[in-house]
């Protein structure tokens, strides 16, 4: 139960967070800050009085927070003490763990992957060790939310786990020492086909910038290049400085690149481009999807804008909001949107409006009335919201419902802790191949095993029914029905014959990632990766890429947007 003297406390922090106030705010809007102030701390002193149990006043607290600023916009957040780490993970890349990705299946948390040079690497953790106990304590029913909050701590300290790997009778314990671990913003840098430098950058955290310079310099250095890729796809963004640092490496100084514009004068500024430039001269593709947010988008954004390079892929996500950490009492913060960015050509890419709700209650995007036309350095036509239009577009990539429900089922991911069992070594992830021999011992390692999925046409057949049903046809039709049933039904079985190509692409990464982590999954993928195919032949086809930034490319229709594995996830991978 709160004591009464924390209660006055808590009024007292309140009043003072009322005196506060600017001077020059509006009478009626500081009159309805103290008035609200006042009624929250009473119900609070009442409910520690009055209700039948003892109440948590922190989580109470923090409830009332979180429902205040959910009403704003999905960045402004409240970040507690216990939060924190959490948050500088997001700005430094780095936070105090094992090193690894985890994810739930059933009643526990399986490890997916280690770090390459992790300390739980470096303890022979392996993806497919089921977390069976830590420090002691049974971990059945922990979520890996859980279980992420306490592999993760100080460096230095130690926790023990108890594993129970796939194949072993016995469990296996571990005690790992926890360190420092840093997410690379470059998992991977290389040349592709016809002399392509590529570039993988998975965040914008402290010190991107000048690992995409370094990585930059050593392609060019090592290779004649004839271009570069810079891979944006499922980067959320990050540090907006390092963004303006990274489109420094290919225009001049004195460039600007984003303008950020808010309520308050000192929010009001612009990001100028302040070094010399490494190359303004060779070909660029900055390659995007739906994922790309943020920094991101700065930077696509400005090199679209300044005619430097060509964007390809698919529409960006449409973040165009910028936070500013402020600290609060009791070590905690509160992350507050405060300005929005435009960039180069003057356009704001934020695509939902969270200061208006539409008729069903929810923040809709801004409509096509509100949407203006804006002009690139040399006079293209681009438009603001909705993120970022890429100048070449990408159909995304259609898994099969077979292909969703192994992957999803993590079936792909067992058979794969299986093969690493039973294999010591395979070869180098881009020679890495699923020959049909490996294929069928997947098919053997299905047998048994629960991978039931409905196809659209199963789902429209069973609405045909009960809409048939409720208008008393059914009896009619029942005999085409049930052949039409059966027919589909055979069909499934040979699913993993139908599309055994994407069946092995999905399993050949699964399996690289075993022995080569996550810098061999991205080399493994690039094999048959049709964003990169598109990439590289608009840097090889300089009539095509030049037409871009003419103007003059006409784009075929775009094809509507389809799943992708990662999109059809449930569970969730975390590191720790």
């Amino acid at each position: 139960m709160i004591r009464k003297g924390a209660i006055v406390i808590l009024i007292m922090l309140l009043v003072g967070a009322c005196n506060l106030a600017p001077a020059q705010a509006p009478n009626e809007q500081g009159f309805e800050i103290v008035k609200n102030l006042d009624i929250f701390s009473n119900v609070m002193k009442e409910l520690n009085t009055n209700y039948v149990d003892d109440i948590k006043a922190g989580d109470l607290s923090k409830t009332a927070i979180d429902a205040m600023l959910e009403s704003l916009d999905p960045y402004t957040n409240y970040i507690t003490e216990t939060e924190i780490e959490d948050y500088k993970f997001i700005t430094t890349g780095e936070y105090g763990g094992i090193g690894a990705l985890i994810h739930q299946n059933g009643d526990y948390v399986v490890i997916s992957e280690p770090y390459e040079g992790s300390p739980a690497q470096k303890s022979d953790l392996r993806a497919g060790d089921i977390i069976v106990e830590i420090n002691k304590q049974s971990a059945k029913g922990k979520t890996y939310s859980d279980v992420s909050a306490i592999l993760k701590g100080q460096a230095g300290s130690t926790i023990s786990l108890k594993v129970q790997r796939p194949g072993e009778p016995e469990l296996i314990e571990k005690t790992i020492n926890r360190e420092i671990i840093k997410i690379d913003n470059i998992p991977y840098f290389g040349m592709l086909d016809h002399d392509i430098g590529y570039i993988k950058l998975t965040s914008f955290t402290q010190k991107a910038a000048a690992e995409v310079k370094q990585a930059f310099i050593k392609l060019r250095e090592k290779d004649e290049l004839k271009g570069i890729i810079i891979d944006l796809r499922g980067n959320g963004g990050g540090l907006l400085n390092e963004a303006v640092d990274i489109v420094n490496i290919f225009v001049d100084k004195g460039q600007d690149v984003v303008t950020t514009k808010g309520k308050l004068p000192d929010k009001n500024r612009t990001y100028k481009t302040t070094n010399a430039p490494v190359d303004v001269t060779l070909p660029v593709v900055i390659l995007v999807d739906g994922q790309s947010a943020s920094a991101s988008e700065i930077l696509s954004g400005a090199i679209q804008d300044l005619d430097r390079g060509v964007v390809v892929g698919r529409r960006t996500f449409g973040k165009g909001l910028v936070q500013n950490v402020v600290p609060l009492s009791y070590n905690s913060q509160i992350k507050i949107t405060v300005a929005k960015y435009y960039i180069p050509s003057g356009r704001c890419i934020q695509a939902i409006d969270y200061s208006h709700k539409n008729k069903e209650g929810v923040f809709a995007k801004i409509p096509d009335s509100l949407i203006a036309a804006f002009k690139t350095k040399d006079g293209r036509t681009v438009y603001e919201g909705r993120g970022i239009k890429p100048d070449i577009h990408t159909d995304r990539v259609e898994y099969s419902n077979i292909a969703m429900a192994l992957y999803s089922k993590y079936l792909i991911f067992d058979f794969a802790t299986q093969f690493r069992r039973e294999h010591a070594s395979i070869p180098p992830p881009e020679k890495f191949e699923v020959t049909d021999s490996i294929f069928n011992s997947f098919v053997a390692f299905l047998s048994g095993k629960n991978y039931d999925y409905k196809t659209k046409s199963e789902d429209a057949l069973e609405d045909l029914r009960k809409d048939s049903e409720k208008e008393n046809y059914f009896n009619a039709i029942k005999s085409e029905y049930d052949a039409l049933k059966k027919q589909m039904e055979n069909d499934k079985k040979s699913d993993l014959t139908k599309f055994k190509p994407q069946i092995c692409e999905l399993l050949t990464q699964e399996i690289v990632s075993r022995y080569y982590y996550q810098k061999g999954k991205i080399i493994s993928s690039l094999k048959t990766d049709k964003d990169i195919t598109g990439a590289i032949n608009t840097l090889t086809d300089q009539i095509l890429y030049k037409s871009v930034l003419a103007g003059t490319y006409k784009a075929p229709p775009e094809s509507p947007d389809k799943k992708t594995v990662d999109d059809d996830s449930s569970d969730e991978e975390t590191g720790n």
